[in-house]
């Protein structure tokens, strides 16, 4: 019986599986804490792109024509 626990308690079969559900449970606690950092972070470089794209497609629409 003394062997089956030491045997037992050495086993490292599962730490992989275990080290990767803390990752996990870590970045969604995270996430949970700067949701508004990131939603305004988000909003900001979609807004980039966006303001960004509109002008690089005005541009081509225009040709030569300064915008």
């Amino acid at each position: 019986m003394r062997e089956t626990a030491k045997d037992f308690w050495k086993d490292e079969t599962g730490m992989g599986t275990v080290e990767i559900i803390l990752i996990i449970v870590v970045l969604i606690g995270l996430v949970i804490i700067f949701k508004k950092q990131l939603n305004d972070l988000v909003k900001k470089v979609f807004q980039k792109i966006s303001s960004d794209s509109n002008s690089i497609i005005s541009r081509a629409i225009c040709g030569k024509c300064q915008v």
